[in-house]
């Protein structure tokens, strides 16, 4: 980029999530290149980290599906004014809405460019086609650039573009205990056999949920509590491992939420029914996924619907942890690039619990390399917003 840029990210809040991490990363990346990064939203936790990058938050009600939240349209647009900006990147799609209304009641030569990212497999309808309007439209993997091709066939497709989303391998190391000034390449060059679960992971896990301690195999979930993660495909393998004689656990962070203890109560009525309530453990989710993951045998994709992309995947074999999920989605184009031998079609139980065993038994070595990394997200969008800026 030839000078300092204003960019406004706009999406519904900042709690937790895919798209929410996506745009705290690019906040980051903008910073440290020396632009400016503002972030328009109804706030959350991930308010302290954007801030602490050096990036803006302005507080705005942009996603409420109410009529007033249009009133909202001349408070958007006086924060595109008032900071200059140059780029607003849209990420969802009532904000896309606003942001779109908001720059039409702006002289065109004091408009800013449009951009969205597409980050899901929203259902085609007109309230959703606000994504594929952008002068550039970022989709987060090549599912997701069908699934608009598909739907949205008057799309231009010069201006839709693939970047998908990365992880931060500093913060996955094949073993964090291994980590050291040789960095991460010569880590992973260095390993020649699968990796097995960190016992002083899996200690101090057990140390937390006791009913996640033995010298069975532990079994990782991490999600959302919502029916789509797959909750009860990951416990119909559970006792069908058991039943098995393998002495498994399962942990599931994440999946216990205070609006969804409805979903936890079926959770655990099916595991009484199943005979391994004594070998399941639903928490919160973990701040330290990492040594999650580390402590873990084998980790569970098993989202009912097509996720728009897997970060779940990457950050597994990133540390060295074989893969099991259903192949559809961006999950299922991961893993069928990456690690094969985790992908299963889709809903075959019987096929599930015999990869299982496999995986458990003879896991495949992890990749050597993860090319789907943060840096390469952020230095792919902020060529999109060098490239809009700069054009004649």
């Amino acid at each position: 980029m030839t000078r300092p840029l204003t960019v406004v990210q706009l999406l519904p809040a900042l709690h937790s999530g895919g798209v929410e991490r996506s745009t705290v990363e690019i906040a980051q990346a903008l910073v440290a290149a020396g632009h400016r990064a503002v972030v328009v939203s109804a706030g959350g936790r991930l308010v302290p980290s954007l801030l602490d990058c050096g990036a803006q938050h302005v507080r705005l009600d942009i996603a409420s599906k109410s009529p007033w939240t249009l009133r909202n349209i001349p408070a958007l647009r006086r924060v595109l004014t008032d900071t200059g900006a140059d780029i607003v990147h849209a990420r969802s799609r009532l904000p896309a809405w606003l942001g779109w209304w908001a720059l039409r009641g702006l002289p065109a030569t004091q408009r800013a460019h449009f951009v969205t990212t597409v980050h899901g497999l929203n259902s085609p309808s007109r309230y959703s086609q606000i994504m594929v309007r952008g002068e550039r439209v970022i989709c987060v993997s090549e599912p997701v650039r069908d699934h608009v091709c598909k739907h949205y066939p008057d799309t231009d497709p010069a201006r839709l573009l693939v970047i998908p989303r990365g992880i931060d391998l500093a913060s996955f190391p094949p073993d964090p205990h291994r980590l050291t000034g040789a960095g991460i390449g010569a880590i992973r060059a260095d390993l020649d056999r699968p990796c097995r679960a960190d016992p002083d992971a899996r200690a101090a896990v057990a140390a937390l949920h006791q009913q996640l301690g033995g010298s069975g195999p532990l079994l990782l979930l991490p999600g959302r509590g919502t029916r789509l993660k797959g909750h009860h495909d990951a416990l119909m393998l559970l006792g069908e491992l058991r039943r098995a004689g393998m002495d498994a656990r399962l942990w599931m962070p994440g999946a216990r939420e205070p609006t969804r203890m409805r979903y936890i109560a079926e959770l655990e009525a099916q595991a009484v029914q199943t005979g391994c309530a004594q070998a399941l453990a639903i928490t919160a989710p973990t701040s330290a996924i990492a040594q999650a993951y580390a402590a873990s045998d084998l980790v569970l994709q098993l989202s009912r619907k097509p996720e728009a992309f897997g970060r779940t995947v990457l950050e597994a074999l990133a540390i060295g942890r074989p893969v099991l999920g259903w192949a559809h989605g961006g999950v299922g184009e991961l893993l069928c690039e990456l690690y094969p031998a985790g992908a299963v079609a889709p809903f075959d139980a019987k096929a599930l619990v015999r990869t299982a065993v496999t995986l458990l038994q003879h896991p495949p070595s992890p990749p050597a390399t993860i090319p789907y990394t943060l840096q390469a997200m952020q230095r792919a969008t902020l060529a999109v917003y060098s490239e809009l800026v700069n054009r004649p």
